[in-house]
């Protein structure tokens, strides 16, 4: 396990908010799965991580930065949430549990098991007693850390909505005492897609941040990425392969994405000597090992297109007629509006915006897709490829109203300036 100290900020053994509010956006997830396992129980998990948080910003300042900060917050939070089941031993539910713990000596914390404890809140997470919306909302809030309004935003729903299918996804685990566990091997099949579907939109959130100041949160797409690489041990599936070979392949280009200000830089100017070039070599690799064995699914499908780009020299020279074919592909297998949209931008780029902005019309239609801010980012694009500067204008503006993160805004604001009147 890397040494817990490493990236962060100390003077001496004194300890400020802001080497702490790291060590939260970092690590805050990993003791949260590992309370969940020791205290067996969500809630009580959370008000335990969040004691023991508490408790490092009163003592670290005056005792010191502990060793391992992490083996430290989970050794606290557990004897915090053993001390909270104490003060409700009076209620029923909670007497067995109580004298369980106290008789229980301190654990032993391995750091194979912490990682592992990741691993075991996805399966839990996504047990199939739950919905498939549970599970990738419960998954996305409760593993990645993300609020409510981001959950929603990642899945196009109301936030209203996912808070109350995350209330009740965790009264379900609780009512049906779903383990916390790696299933048996015989067990893995029925579980894989939707373990799949959450370890990518946990790495789409470190590929591009539903909200915030930073457009890439490189930890958290790493985190996938390894959760993906246990997965492959575990099951060696064609698209299990394929899922790490798109991330490898998308995550290559993360210093070419933005400029040294933060800024968004579009694939069409990226520098691809940025790119990482053994990664990329890495993706093709398990790319090549998924399509050993056909059918190609979903995930088989997005590493080819990401393949495809890799293997472009420039933005000019992209074979933009396959990945459209690719794409049309996918949507027979997936046919969701985001996957018809990028769809839509891969034909205007092979014949033309106008061929492009006549699907991405055919996609009104959609609810959800009106209120997605690349939707309308898109057409914008589009409409100004074209010279069609006030209806670009206007898409420009509907976006805005709708983007989240920083560095997007600042993107479509620059865009938008340079219009011509």
């Amino acid at each position: 396990m890397q040494h817990f100290t490493s990236s962060l900020l100390k003077i001496g053994n004194r300890v400020n908010t802001e080497s702490l509010d790291l060590l939260y956006q970092q690590y805050s997830r990993q003791v949260l799965s590992t309370l969940i396992r020791l205290l067996g129980e969500f809630e009580l998990a959370e008000e335990a991580m969040q004691d023991a948080f508490y408790a490092a910003m009163q003592q670290w300042p005056v005792d010191g930065w502990p060793e391992h900060p992490v083996a430290w917050l989970i050794t606290t939070g557990r004897r915090k949430g053993i001390d909270q089941i104490r003060r409700r031993q009076t209620a029923r539910r909670y007497a067995d549990e109580q004298l369980h713990l106290q008789d229980e000596a301190e654990p032993e914390l391995d750091p194979t098991a912490i990682q592992d404890d990741q691993l075991r809140l996805i399966f839990t997470c996504c047990h199939p007693a739950l919905s498939a919306d549970a599970r990738l909302a419960l998954t996305l809030r409760e593993l990645c850390g993300l609020t409510t309004e981001q959950v929603a935003a990642a899945l196009l729903q109301k936030p209203t909505t996912l808070a109350q299918r995350i209330v009740r996804a965790k009264q379900k685990i609780k009512a049906a005492a779903i383990p916390y566990e790696i299933p048996h091997a015989n067990e893995l099949p029925a579980r894989l897609q939707s373990v799949l579907q959450v370890i990518y939109l946990i790495y789409n959130e470190g590929y591009s941040s539903t909200s915030g100041t930073q457009l890439l949160n490189i930890q958290l797409a790493d985190e996938a990425i390894r959760l993906g690489r246990q997965l492959a041990l575990l099951l060696p599936e064609p698209e299990v392969h394929a899922l790490l070979a798109l991330m490898l392949l998308q995550h290559a280009r993360q210093h070419a994405r933005q400029n040294a200000n933060g800024d968004l830089v579009t694939l069409e100017q990226q520098d691809r000597t940025l790119w990482l070039r053994p990664m990329l070599d890495e993706g093709l690799q398990w790319l090549a090992l998924a399509l050993t064995k056909p059918p190609a699914g979903v995930y088989t499908l997005q590493a080819a297109i990401a393949a495809v780009h890799s293997n472009a020299t420039s933005y000019d020279e992209t074979d933009w007629q396959q990945i459209q074919g690719l794409y049309q592909l996918l949507y027979q297998q997936w046919p969701s509006p985001v996957v018809a949209l990028n769809r839509a931008v891969a034909t205007a780029m092979h014949q033309g915006p106008e061929a492009g902005l006549q699907e991405l019309d055919a996609l009104s239609s959609h609810k959800a897709i009106q209120n997605y801010h690349l939707f309308h980012a898109a057409k914008a694009d589009l409409y100004r490829r074209s010279g069609q500067f006030q209806p670009a204008r206007i898409a420009y503006q509907r976006a805005l109203a709708l983007v989240q993160q920083e560095p997007e805004r600042r993107f479509l604001q620059q865009r938008l300036a340079t219009l011509p009147n």
